[in-house]
């Protein structure tokens, strides 16, 4: 544990992560003040929901390349603060003006526009790491990123529901629109000094090339850079194939769940968390021993045992359901998914440009929700032809058979990466 304390020992990388605990776990609070208020004006509606959920998505598409552009041409730390004081405004005018309001129109607005400014500050935060941590330390940062998310899961998802079904939506709102305004507090407290000191003649060549080039030269250079880059192609790749995988698995588990354990949502929300603690637990321990295996080897062994688990996920809890077999199975499958995000993202960090970074993560922000539409359609498609276990089975065998393939073929690349 070590080497965890020097990198919390790092005021600015503490702060970036303490903000990003309180950010997500405000995030959980408004999903369920908002699902709390479509249930308080249309009571059953999927619609209402799923027009929520496209209004989170759209922006991904529609804002998120020309995010790339900006966030690499502004400052990043400035980017994030101003994101977050932004969306803090935002989700309070939810609660203090529009909660009375008959349509839900001018919500889904707000949300649209909230997550659209959401698309500038997850690059961001992705792209300026490597500024707050020294080069030998990005896979750990990277893990300890990571663990703000897994944090989130385990405590919101529980938490979350129970405050706002005690308090209401409203106040859902109101701590949703805390956290983004503690979060921007944390960023803004970050020094200034972690920017890399540049003489007069490079600072007259950046703001010349910047002056020169064009939003759509810049998409289009990010694009080519994306394409070109071997090791960011690849990982796009198995990126895309993961989050395919969890858009198909999406749709068919719930019902899987509620059919198997007979349960309409306490046995699901308690398995998120279960999932959420093994996440947590893989990225600790994989930042800890991950610096001695290639990260490509890590990938293409953990698709392999993706796989695995959640075949036996679901084969478990359908011969037998038990919650405390898919409990153990969920964490099980938590712990192996995470070092794949993980080592992903200190490969491209390692590779990358550092003027590049928020393009290329925008880039992968759209690949990642491309496959998780794509297949959540084709699986709900499927569902009405095939049960939710073939379906969870033949995802798990897909994940197992690619992970298999690029370790055969990618040997090299694998040990040596």
């Amino acid at each position: 544990m070590a080497k965890f304390r020097e990198v919390f020992k790092n005021r600015n990388f503490s702060l970036l992560w303490v903000g990003q605990i309180i950010s997500q776990l405000g995030d959980r609070l408004g999903q369920m003040a908002l699902i709390a208020l479509v249930y308080l004006r249309a009571p059953g509606s999927t619609m209402q929901i799923a027009k929520i959920l496209s209004f989170t998505i759209i922006p991904v598409f529609v804002i998120g390349p020309l995010a790339g552009v900006y966030v690499d041409r502004w400052d990043r730390r400035r980017t994030m603060y101003t994101c977050d004081f932004l969306r803090s405004l935002l989700v309070f005018t939810i609660p203090l003006f529009l909660f009375y309001m008959k349509s839900l129109w001018p919500i889904y607005f707000i949300v649209f526009v909230s997550f659209s400014i959401g698309r500038f500050f997850v690059p961001a935060k992705l792209s300026i790491i490597p500024e707050l941590v020294k080069k030998e330390d990005l896979l750990i940062a990277n893990s300890l990123i990571n663990t703000s998310g897994m944090i989130a899961a385990i405590l919101g998802f529980g938490i979350s529901g129970v405050l706002v079904e005690k308090l209401g939506a409203k106040s859902g709102f109101y701590m949703d629109s805390l956290s983004f305004l503690l979060s921007g507090t944390c960023i803004f407290l970050i020094s200034r000094k972690f920017v890399a000191a540049m003489n007069f003649k490079e600072v007259s060549k950046e703001i010349v090339d910047v002056i020169r080039k064009s939003v759509f030269q810049e998409i289009k250079e990010g694009i080519l850079y994306f394409i070109r880059q071997k090791d960011i192609r690849f990982t796009s790749g198995i990126i895309f194939a993961l989050w395919s995988a969890l858009g198909a698995v999406y749709v068919v588990i719930i019902v899987f769940v509620q059919d198997t354990l007979h349960s309409a949502t306490k046995d699901l929300g308690l398995l998120v968390m279960f999932l959420g603690i093994g996440l947590f637990l893989g990225s600790l321990v994989y930042g800890k021993f991950g610096q001695r295996v290639s990260h490509y080897k890590i990938i293409f062994v953990c698709l392999v045992a993706s796989g695995i688990m959640l075949n036996l996920f679901a084969l478990g809890i359908n011969y037998y359901p038990n919650f405390i077999v898919a409990a153990f199975l969920a964490l099980c499958l938590g712990l192996i998914v995470a070092p794949i995000m993980i080592a992903s993202n200190t490969i491209i960090h390692k590779v990358s440009n550092n003027e590049m970074l928020g393009k290329i993560f925008s880039s992968l922000e759209i690949v990642m929700h491309l496959g998780f539409l794509l297949f959540m359609f084709v699986s709900s498609s499927l569902a009405d032809k095939f049960s939710p276990l073939s379906i969870l089975v033949t995802a798990g065998v897909i994940l197992s058979v690619l992970g298999f393939i690029s370790l055969i073929f990618n040997r090299k690349v694998a040990w040596l990466g």
